[in-house]
């Protein structure tokens, strides 16, 4: 059984949802967040779990194993890093750092504890994904060949009311941090290392320091060429992802926060094998979704079982190619991946003058 403390009761609600449908993996000990009320909110009528409000009760606990990280951006690294030297194993949320510099921190953090870190990408997991898994693995794919993809969301005056969003001090990005991460860790997973990127990014939908449209043209390692489209001022949110083999089409439906539960097309570019992609497909109805996919990939990983569960490295490239995005996009100019430690924004995109 595994021992998890939560800090952080936004997002961490959602956390506490996945763990409780894995009740024979995982027990939520305890619920840390400056707001107790809030927290007791969350975690409802279960005394088993300790509502805290100071970290440092969590990093002291010797019978925590695995510490949860909800909280803003600005804290991750620190916290992260704070919680792997105390000895536990860490569950960070997206983005899991604001620079290369602090997610190379991360990675030492990671080496010197010999504990893992988890980032939160858990859209790789579902009945759609779960089969595409197979279907790669199984050759029926063929080589990448070309991808699309719509992170179209709709963020407005009550989505920014937090104080810290929107911000480069708290979110520390914009849309295509804190947004579209997730399509952007889909598409690197299935086509591989990128190789370069374009970038245009603007402020269009509201009044806020960041970003919140892109247009973003990325070129693979393996020869694949993908477009993203992102934007917070659709009329609703929806995510769409194209992704086109050299012998296999996948196509999702428009879910935004959960793609592959939704449906996928799946289209042989050859009809005969169709009837053995649909088999593939159908046999994956029932796999597990969201958090709890990612977290059974956790657990599993833990467990010392083969696993597909999301570590640091995943993290890692997440924000090598957020780090080239603004790079690209603030000098008008290709940038080549992957990026050598003195390319001048190792240590973050933030403007001069916001730390």
């Amino acid at each position: 059984m595994i021992r998890v403390a939560i800090l952080g009761a936004g997002i961490g609600a959602e956390h506490l949802a996945g763990y409780r449908a894995l009740p024979d993996r995982f027990r939520v000990a305890a619920f840390c967040d400056l707001d107790t009320t809030r927290a007791s909110a969350v975690v409802g009528k279960d005394d088993t779990v300790r509502i805290l409000s100071d970290m440092a009760e969590v990093l002291a606990d010797n019978q925590i194993d695995l510490v949860d990280v909800c909280l803003p951006p600005h804290l991750h690294a620190q916290v992260a890093i704070a919680a792997m030297d105390a000895g536990k194993h860490v569950i960070c949320e997206k983005p899991l750092a604001r620079s290369l510099g602090e997610a190379s921190a991360i990675g030492d953090a990671v080496t010197r504890s010999g504990r893992s870190l988890f980032p939160v990408f858990q859209y790789r997991y579902g009945p759609a994904l779960a089969a595409l898994d197979e279907l790669v693995g199984s050759g029926l794919c063929g080589p990448p060949v070309m991808a699309s993809l719509e992170t179209h969301w709709n963020r407005a005056a009550d989505y920014y009311a937090v104080p810290w969003r929107g911000t480069w001090a708290g979110e520390a990005g914009g849309a295509i941090l804190g947004h579209a991460i997730h399509a952007h860790d889909l598409l690197c997973r299935y086509f591989g290392p990128i190789s370069k990127v374009q970038a245009h990014l603007a402020t269009r939908v509201n009044p806020i320091e960041t970003d919140d449209c892109a247009a973003i043209a990325l070129a693979f390692r393996n020869g694949a060429l993908a477009t993203s489209s992102v934007t917070l001022g659709a009329a609703r949110d929806e995510t769409r992802l194209r992704l086109v083999f050299r012998d296999l089409t996948a196509t999702s439906g428009t879910e935004p926060y959960s793609p592959a539960r939704g449906p996928w097309r799946f289209e042989a570019r050859d009809p005969a094998m169709q009837d053995r992609i649909d088999g593939i497909v159908a046999a994956h109805v029932a796999a597990p979704t969201g958090f709890a996919g990612y977290l059974a990939a956790i657990a599993d990983h833990l467990d010392g079982e083969g696993s597909n569960a999301v570590l640091f490295a995943d993290g890692q490239t997440s924000i090598e190619l957020v780090t080239a995005i603004y790079a690209a996009a603030r000098s008008g100019q290709a940038v080549t991946l992957p990026l050598p430690a003195d390319h001048p924004m190792w240590r973050g995109w933030l403007p001069e003058g916001v730390s």
